[in-house]
């Protein structure tokens, strides 16, 4: 009789304790990006202002209507990424959906995944043992896929922004939290990101 695989565990049972032990990581390594500011568009700032049409402070899914038009402003000028919402996302250990996944914009989803999105109400630290054992998994797919390069991890709430890498060495890097109110610094932290991403696609 074959013995049972494990059963994997879901993304979302993760306390940090438990993600940081996983990772095998007693901390975060502070992480300081490189980046230039980003001005918002014409486009985007009226987007904004029809924005408050909608609870976007208190509501998740308001707060999801802000984070989805921040991404699709930053990630314009980068044409060979595309977010996916909601995608199924698996290691050997792990399994679950990912709020946002940047791979490859083609018409199906396969690894390289390059970056991971968690958009948390307020909960900032389970949104980052999420997105530390989501990154884990993106790395473990790319791997099998003989793709080993950093993969890129986010936290938000809409309203603040902690931007995160996970080396090839299983180092983590973490940012401070930006404030929505450092919008061009949050643009800017996003193209210094995707550009990484662009850069890592075969």
């Amino acid at each position: 009789m074959t013995a049972k695989a494990p059963k994997k565990k879901a993304f979302s049972r993760f306390t940090l304790g438990e993600a940081y032990k996983q990772l095998s990581l007693t901390q975060l390594i502070p992480w300081t990006i490189d980046f230039s500011p980003v001005a918002p568009t014409d486009a985007f700032q009226l987007h904004l202002e029809r924005l408050q049409a909608f609870d976007t402070q208190r509501s998740e899914e308001g707060k999801k209507l802000l984070i989805d038009a921040i991404l699709i402003e930053a990630i314009q000028d980068f044409k060979r990424l595309k977010f996916w919402k909601g995608a199924n996302l698996e290691s050997d250990i792990a399994h679950g959906a990912a709020d946002y996944l940047l791979a490859e914009n083609r018409g199906y989803l396969e690894a390289p995944f390059l970056c991971v999105i968690e958009a948390k109400k307020d909960d900032f630290e389970q949104g980052l043992a999420q997105c530390l054992v989501e990154m884990q998994a993106c790395q473990w797919s790319n791997r099998v896929g003989d793709r080993a390069i950093d993969v890129f991890g986010i936290v938000t709430n809409g309203e603040g922004w902690k931007f995160y890498k996970l080396d090839q060495a299983g180092r983590g890097y973490e940012t401070l939290l930006y404030s929505i109110s450092e919008l061009e610094n949050i643009l800017g932290q996003l193209h210094y990101i995707f550009r990484q991403c662009e850069l890592h696609l075969p």
